[in-house]
């Protein structure tokens, strides 16, 4: 079994959940009145033991081991079926889903806790648990009640997997471009036709039944984004008793042979070559993207998890690594006499370790913040609450997706870097960790796609409403900080206070320019994400730091913790902070972009 300290700092995983978002707060809630610390501890730690158990150990066994394609049958490794099961019997498909339908009904801010350590523990064999649990959330919120009974119940209980069969070849991300149809038959379902690319986890052996979610086209649908309407396509069909019965026309064209993320099938798949593929429309016809966008943001807070873990075991496997590996001697002691010290001595490595702690520690209290937003949003009592919560949730979801895929990613670069030549050997995980999360950068919306997601539509959203909200609650940790009367935290709420304002500042010149020219305004968004999102995280490192502050000399025996968060939200404001300054500037000067290069050039 895997040392679970090389997952996460289970300490900090306590401090962001009790003493950060305030996890405790949500037992007041009817919908968590059964609920106590107790109950949340205890799904925590039983996600900690299979996460070590059934996850963990064939991480690496995974990825040398690829799911195979004979031409008729997907082959896997029969841990991963193991693991899945076991997942599915703790009830984690059902994390959040209510009582009555077997669930545990936990906060989104628990259960994305409880998920982050699977992720930490092995990213592709946790990826067919939590598209199956996003492919079931839909089918609950949209789907009829006749399809809630005969597909939730084997979706939850993890004899059938799900998948989202969104991207086509010729499409891409340009979803307004899919060609996939659905064709109306007389008893009310649908003939399926079509090819999708990139379907994680769309054929395999690791249950009775594959439930894959479609965009179509119906004929007489309008072109574009509004003319798509999700559909419910089963490799085998289910009877009106929710059975599985005969082979649906859905067939796969190829595996996908990946740089990471190799435990997870990435497939081809072709509906209806032979017309006979059958399909079930959910909800209303041509509402398809947004039944899709409503349950988004909750997944893109786990993707912004899933690069979050990546970056976090990674770094507690470089911290092991520079504690243990000794090698040379300090500058000014280099008498060969004198024994060589563990790297972690060393300042180019300590750089490199405590930049990883900022970067993963800092996503790791974005994600859980934007996770108890969506708790609030859906249940916090007050509606005026709920409709705050949506908004600074939107404002931050290309956030929470995009900068934890890029600077955790950064964060494994840096790992592999402190294991010297050894991290780029496979005789340590760290360069599989790097592996398996370049694909975050990419998935769910690209970097760029969600750059321009974050500055034309949520950094002007209600007239600048959701942003002055989420400005509010950074306005409000600043006046907390300067209530501790600390000289440190004084400076850092001063400087963040500075750092905002010029925010607001450079936001107002590119929203006026993409008011008076969108291409030209937004040609530089990836940059503008890149300084909102470390913003944000500064603003996260000082609530961690306030509250680090307060609990230092009530618990004395995390004093080492507790300064190591004081000192890494330093090392951000420092570091990380500082870099931004020049980018004020670039953003500014609207007209310096890189349309200005033809294409012809380059």
């Amino acid at each position: 079994m895997i040392n679970p300290n090389l997952l996460i700092n289970r300490d900090d995983l306590d401090f962001l959940l009790e003493d950060v978002v305030g996890s405790a707060s949500l037992l007041e809630r009817e919908r968590y009145a059964d609920h106590s610390r107790e109950t949340f501890t205890a799904a925590i730690d039983t996600a900690y033991k299979l996460a070590t158990q059934f996850f963990a150990p064939h991480n690496r066994k995974s990825d040398e081991n690829e799911p195979t394609f004979d031409g008729e049958k997907v082959t896997t490794l029969p841990e991963i079926k193991e693991a899945v099961k076991a997942f599915a019997q703790a009830g984690f498909l059902s994390a959040t889903h209510d009582y009555d339908l077997g669930g545990m009904q936990l906060p989104i801010t628990i259960s994305q806790a409880c998920l982050a350590l699977f992720r930490a523990a092995n990213v592709g064999t946790s990826a067919y648990c939590f598209l199956t649990a996003a492919n079931a959330n839909l089918i609950r919120a949209f789907g009829s009640e006749d399809q809630k009974r005969r597909f939730l119940p084997a979706l939850l209980e993890g004899r059938w997997l799900g998948t989202m069969a969104l991207t086509e070849p010729n499409a891409g991300s340009s979803v307004p471009d899919l060609r996939t149809t659905a064709t109306p038959l007389p008893d009310g379902r649908y003939a399926i036709k079509g090819q999708k690319i990139f379907i994680s986890g769309g054929d395999h052996d690791l249950g009775e039944n594959i439930v894959h979610l479609v965009l179509a086209r119906l004929p007489d649908a309008p072109p574009g984004a509004k003319g798509l309407s999700l559909f419910i396509v089963p490799k085998y069909r289910v009877d009106d008793e929710g059975r599985a019965g005969e082979r649906n026309d859905v067939a796969l064209a190829g595996l996908i042979h990946k740089m990471g993320y190799r435990g997870t099938t990435s497939t081809m798949l072709s509906f209806g070559e032979n017309d006979a593929c059958i399909g079930e429309c959910i909800g209303e016809p041509g509402q398809g993207l947004r039944y899709m966008f409503h349950m988004m943001n909750e997944a893109r807070i786990g993707v912004g998890m899933g690069g979050t873990m990546l970056g976090y075991t990674g770094y507690r496997h470089a911290l092991a690594y520079a504690q243990e590996r000794v090698q040379g001697r300090l500058p000014g002691r280099n008498d060969p006499a004198t024994p060589p010290v563990a790297i972690i001595e060393h300042a180019d490595v300590r750089r490199m370790l405590l930049t990883q702690k900022a970067y993963v520690e800092g996503a790791l209290s974005l994600c859980l913040y934007a996770a108890r937003l969506a708790d609030d949003e859906k249940t916090h009592p007050d509606a005026q609450e709920r409709e705050t919560a949506a908004l600074v949730l939107a404002v931050l979801i290309p956030i929470v997706k995009s900068w934890p895929a890029r600077y955790c990613l950064a964060a494994n670069d840096l790992a592999i870097q402190v294991h010297g030549g050894y991290g780029y050997t496979r005789e340590y995980p760290v360069e599989q960790f790097y592996r398996d999360n370049r694909l975050n950068p990419l998935h769910e919306g690209t970097h760029g796609i969600q750059s321009l997601d974050l500055l034309n539509r949520k950094a002007g959203m209600k007239d600048g409403r959701a942003l002055e909200l989420l400005h509010q609650r950074v306005r409000d940790t600043v006046e907390q900080a300067r209530a501790t009367q600390d000289t440190n935290l004084t400076e850092r709420a001063d400087t963040l206070d500075a750092a905002w304002q010029q925010l607001r500042e450079t936001t107002t010149v590119l929203l006026q320019a993409s008011a008076d020219d969108i291409m030209e305004g937004s040609a530089n968004s990836a940059y503008y994400l890149d300084l909102f999102g470390h913003h944000v995280l500064a603003w996260l490192w000082l609530q961690q730091a306030v509250a680090a502050q307060k609990l230092l000399p009530q618990k004395p025996h995390l004093a080492d913790f507790y300064q190591g968060k004081l000192a890494a939200c330093d090392w951000f404001f420092h570091t990380e902070l500082a870099l931004m300054e020049p980018v004020h500037a670039l953003l500014r000067n609207t007209k310096s972009h890189a349309l200005n290069t033809p294409a012809t050039w380059l």
